[in-house]
């Protein structure tokens, strides 16, 4: 039986980090609000990634049509993950760009212009921004050739964050890596967009019945084994 839990103080980010959890079971009744989820959507789009560079690609599933769509990708090899993505209130596929070409570091340089990231002196940091971001992307793609790896990082770092903020609002989150990728791109088409799946991260509100990990204490390895101050 799972123990019902106090939502957390969203000011004090520790103890969010705390009460998060891998939920495991979700209670299909309960749903998240309309201004939670617009919430959600600015976590998405405000999330840090290197230089900006923003490589990545959302689905947002609420519909039950869209969660099953979802799941056939788990419905075959990962059968364990369909139930939690048919009883979350949402679902959020996060998908990596498959390649970082000028064509796409211009159309970004052009949106940080529109929104007023080089007013201070336009004829200096636009083209000191688009130089800089042009050298990161060109050493991963030339010299560490790990570009791919470089973006998939970002949109990793999406996740957490995500995660981490849907907490702060009492959403309990899951994320999934146990997902077939060719058919989840291929039911959305991504690759055709230029984007490949990751993973997936099932939202809603844990089962109080059934979520076992809810009143599971949190394990993790001692402070002085994972950090030196110097």
């Amino acid at each position: 039986m799972s123990q019902k839990r106090t939502q957390p103080d969203p000011a004090n980010p520790a103890e969010v980090a705390q009460w998060r959890h891998t939920t495991k079971a979700y209670d299909p009744s309960r749903k998240i609000s309309a201004e939670h989820i617009e919430s959600l959507k600015s976590l998405l789009r405000f999330s840090p990634s290197s230089t900006n560079a923003q490589p990545w690609h959302f689905i947002l599933a609420s519909s039950e049509e869209g969660k099953n769509r979802i799941a056939k990708a788990t419905d075959e090899k990962y059968p364990f993950n369909s139930k939690s993505i048919r009883d979350a209130s949402h679902v959020v596929v996060f998908a990596s760009r498959l390649s970082i070409d000028e064509d796409y570091l211009l159309h970004v340089l052009e949106q940080e212009d529109k929104d007023g990231r080089f007013d201070a002196d336009k004829d200096t940091f636009k083209p000191q921004m688009h130089g800089g971001r042009t050298m990161f992307v060109n050493l991963h793609k030339q010299d560490y050739k790990d570009v791919q790896h470089w973006m998939d990082k970002q949109v990793y770092l999406n996740g957490g964050q995500f995660m981490l903020g849907a907490a702060a609002l009492g959403i309990d989150s899951t994320p999934m890596e146990g997902i077939d990728i060719p058919t989840l791109d291929k039911e959305f088409g991504l690759r055709d967009k230029g984007f490949s799946s990751l993973f997936i991260v099932c939202l809603g509100y844990h089962s109080e019945a059934n979520d076992y990990n809810a009143a599971a204490p949190k394990s993790r390895l001692p402070l002085n084994e994972i950090l030196t101050e110097v």
